[in-house]
């Protein structure tokens, strides 16, 4: 079937909300005609409605690159872009594609919608195609086995993709960075084009992003927007929080863990007891057992084991916060000056 045939079959199934097929019909006219811009831009616009977003954005740029004066692509790929909180990518793409369609106010609308978005104000757009979920056999069906396979592990101010793609030309590698998408598109003539588009779990900053192809691998380095451990390389909507990683500044003096004690100023504890004392008007056995209970509680662990086994053996008559010296032995019982110490018989 010839490229014009397989287009219009992809724009009825488009028309009758058959997404999926139209994504197909639109797939094989590409591999008849690989330069024809508006094939990608109708793609795009049917991915949109599957909400394959990435890939939408993917063909966006590929229209691009074929004819940079087409409005249309980048009206695809500022919607597209939109859905992934891309808002920044968004907007330039929009800006550029209003240059070429004065007084269309779909791009007028979008552009608020992206400044609205990167002001932190939380709308729902209600000019964007509404997304269509897949289901899990359509999900399934539509899987296949990447043709190369990759990877990824971070340091704290980048993330390293590797894609194992060996002996490929790098005229033949097109990469393309946004804020949290990475976009890569391996076309040898002759074989079936490789695209890899995920969503990022993390923000980018694309300007200091770059990769290299090599021998047997393409190197794709991502720079961190914020120093944020990736617990995967592509967003998850079940991580609600990540942790930020402390990232040396060359000034600070390292830490490391200590398996020392922590250190207890007595005497400043005990002079804050004293004013406690004094401000709750607290004497005789009150005032000594908050004393001792603020020692206890502000004490490590081994402070406390003393505390508890010296009061425990003698019976109430000694406390000690060394627990080196009353650890290795039993505690005798010693009475103040003036007073001799019983045994009571049980």
């Amino acid at each position: 079937m010839a490229s014009a045939d397989l287009e219009a079959k992809a724009k009825e199934a488009f028309i009758d909300d058959h997404f999926e097929l139209a994504v197909d019909l639109y797939s094989q006219a590409i591999a008849l005609t690989p330069s024809s811009a508006d094939l990608f831009i109708d793609r795009a616009q049917a991915n949109i409605k599957l909400h394959n977003f990435t890939e939408a954005v993917a063909d966006a740029n590929k229209a691009i690159e074929l004819d940079p004066s087409i409005a249309k692509a980048y009206l695809r790929k500022g919607a597209a872009c939109i859905q992934l909180e891309e808002y920044q990518t968004a907007k330039t793409a929009l800006e550029n594609g209003a240059t070429l369609a004065p007084g269309d106010s779909r791009f007028t609308k979008l552009i608020e919608e992206c400044d609205k978005r990167i002001a932190g104000v939380a709308t729902t757009p209600n000019n964007l195609p509404p997304v269509v979920e897949l289901s899990s056999q359509e999900k399934a069906a539509s899987y296949t086995r990447p043709k190369y396979r990759h990877e990824f592990y971070q340091k704290p101010e980048e993330v390293v993709v590797t894609i194992f793609a060996k002996g490929i030309p790098a005229n033949y590698v097109v990469v393309d960075f946004g804020e949290q998408i990475l976009s890569i598109t391996i076309e040898v003539p002759g074989e079936e084009a490789y695209h890899f588009q995920p969503r990022l779990f993390g923000k980018i900053v694309p300007s200091k992003s770059k990769y290299e192809v090599m021998s047997t691998k393409i190197e794709i380095r991502l720079a961190k927007a914020d120093a944020v451990h990736w617990t995967s390389l592509e967003f998850r909507r079940d991580v609600a929080v990540v942790q930020k990683v402390n990232v040396p500044t060359g000034n600070e003096k390292p830490t490391y863990p200590s398996s020392k004690p922590k250190r207890v100023d007595w005497d400043k504890l005990e002079a804050q007891v004293k004013k406690e004392e004094k401000d709750e008007k607290l004497d005789g056995d009150a005032a000594l057992n908050k004393f001792f209970k603020d020692i206890y509680k502000d004490a490590d662990e081994d402070t406390r084991r003393a505390m508890m086994k010296s009061f425990v053996e003698s019976n109430g008559t000694v406390l000690s916060t060394n627990w080196k010296e009353v650890g290795a032995k039993k505690v005798e019982g010693s009475a103040p000056d003036g007073m001799e110490l019983k045994k009571w018989e049980h």
